[in-house]
């Protein structure tokens, strides 16, 4: 037998061990900074899914925080048990991950990059409140800009790169998943498709690396029997990259699908699942050698201590230029905030 394959016998009592540790440590204690639309909603979200021991709710608006604890205590009947109280910033001293939700909200016609100035302010209080009683929670950053707030709240925290996440461009590459999934005529759950760079309007979908049940995606076309010139797929990265304005538009916010890409992002952190995420962080002098400290939606392993590692991401020469051009974006915004002395 070759012994480089562990016999059945051998490899089930350690990983099954392993397995159960993990599931009994799925859950956590969770602090949300920012109770609004998206905040609320991301709550919500993970009550029904159960992974939280306990949530603590902070808000500037005291009352609006109180009526949402009020109103997930009344749901507990039907979810998993789970402590959910309101507090003040020393009661996240014991908080194993720290949502930040809180900020500025886009209005219609405003790009996220308008929003930069008068978040990165917000956040400065927070993050000194924040770190003045937790050194050790990983930070998960929904506020946008997204990337350019993680690269604020990691330098403005002294944490580990590791334990500061931004929710990048995973709901991005979700919405590409499901208009692929759609296009294709098959559930978006078999289609591995990234958007990556900023979660904004530099953004860029990785057509290179698009797969359909493992099948690369320009190898897909042809056996499909439908004609898909390169329009469609421009059509299909346009609906991904402009989708918060169109639902703006239409209702003033979007805060389903960005709670759910937050619940799965924590998701991962409570259970050590190492999934391959969209996040944003720190894509490193490998992938970006100019900018290996900006953060922006790569794909990267996400465990129970944050960001494990950047998966390589080979991309052709087009969408190389893209990806630069992006990092570039976001550079500039960062490099403006410290000529200001915000951060």
């Amino acid at each position: 037998m070759d012994e480089r394959v562990a016999p059945f016998n051998q490899y089930s009592a350690e990983e099954d061990e392993s397995a159960v540790a993990a599931a009994q440590g799925a859950k956590l204690r969770l602090g949300l900074i920012g109770s609004g639309l998206v905040g609320a909603t991301f709550a919500y979200t993970v009550l029904l899914r159960g992974l939280a021991s306990e949530i603590v709710i902070l808000d500037i608006n005291r009352d609006k925080a109180e009526g949402d604890v009020m109103d997930l205590n009344h749901a507990l009947p039907f979810t998993q048990p789970a402590v959910i109280k309101t507090g003040d910033y020393s009661d996240l001293a014991n908080a194993d991950v720290v949502v930040i939700a809180a900020g500025a909200a886009q209005k219609p016609g405003e790009t996220r990059l308008d929003l930069v100035k008068k978040n990165t302010l917000i956040f400065r209080d927070i993050i000194t409140s924040l770190v003045a009683v937790n050194q050790h929670a990983v930070l998960l950053i929904a506020t946008n800009p997204v990337d350019v707030l993680t690269y604020v709240s990691w330098k403005l925290s002294g944490y580990p790169v590791s334990r500061v996440i931004g929710s990048g461009t995973l709901l991005d590459s979700a919405r590409l998943r499901f208009l692929l999934g759609r296009h294709c005529g098959v559930d978006p759950r078999s289609v591995h498709a990234y958007i990556v760079g900023e979660h904004g309007d530099s953004e860029l979908a990785v057509w290179s690396l698009a797969t359909v049940g493992g099948v690369p995606l320009r190898q897909m076309c042809p056996r499909c029997g439908r004609a898909c010139p390169q329009g469609v797929w421009d059509e299909i990265f346009r609906q991904v990259r402009d989708a918060a304005y169109e639902i703006i538009k239409r209702k003033g916010a979007t805060y389903y699908a960005i709670a759910a890409s937050l619940a799965r992002i924590v998701e991962c952190v409570a259970g050590d699942q190492h999934s391959v995420l969209t996040v944003s962080t720190q894509a490193g002098p490998e992938l970006l050698p100019d900018h290996p400290n900006v953060f922006l939606g790569v794909p990267a392993v996400v465990g129970r201590l944050g960001v494990e590692r950047v998966l390589p991401l080979p991309l052709d020469p087009e969408e190389r230029k893209a990806f630069e051009r992006s990092a570039e974006v976001l550079a500039g915004v960062i490099r403006s905030l410290e000529q200001e002395g915000l951060i």
